[in-house]
């Protein structure tokens, strides 16, 4: 019985953990960040959000379109404000993805493009891509790119290309 309990309580656990992810993905092969790459805000800047992330990263990347912002209402996770989450996001497309390949997916889902999120602080959105990583290391169908810098994450789908996400991982170093 104890056995069968604990077998019941690690399927929950791992369920859960995935839940969180929202069909999130984690390419392996990218580092989530890297010491030059992590800086912080100084306390005199205004903080970066997520949809101003994007209107920078999109000036490089032109084949990025913001297609939602995920409110307190509507976030499929239930992170967003909640302590040590992220405290904005927004989707985007690439129409560099086949719509065949992105069939029976929603609006606002990674695969589609991506995501980007916003934390109160470098240590936060750290975690949330080891997080990622970590919950799908090994299951190739679930990746992503996960590019860090500062407070931001960038999630890309892995629907692109390496090189076609190393576009995204410049523009990211970009932020400032």
């Amino acid at each position: 019985m104890k056995r069968t309990l604990t077998k019941t309580a690690a399927t929950a656990l791992l369920l859960a953990a995935l839940a969180a992810c929202s069909n999130s993905k984690a390419d392996t092969s990218e580092p989530a960040a890297s010491p030059d790459t992590a800086k912080h805000a100084t306390p005199a800047s205004k903080p970066l959000t997520a949809s101003a992330a994007f209107d920078k990263i999109s000036t490089s990347v032109q084949t990025a379109k913001q297609n939602g912002t995920v409110t307190a209402a509507n976030d499929p996770n239930h992170l967003l404000g909640r302590p040590n989450q992220y405290t904005s996001k927004v989707t985007f497309s690439d129409s560099r993805i086949a719509a065949a390949d992105v069939s029976g997916t929603e609006k606002g889902d990674i695969e589609r493009g991506g995501a980007i999120e916003v934390f109160g602080n470098g240590a936060g959105a750290k975690a949330r891509a080891k997080y990622i990583q970590t919950i799908v290391k090994g299951m190739p169908a679930l990746t992503e790119y996960d590019y860090v810098h500062g407070t931001v994450l960038v999630r890309v789908s892995h629907y692109l290309t390496p090189s076609q996400a190393d576009e995204y991982k410049a523009a990211v170093n970009g932020l400032g």
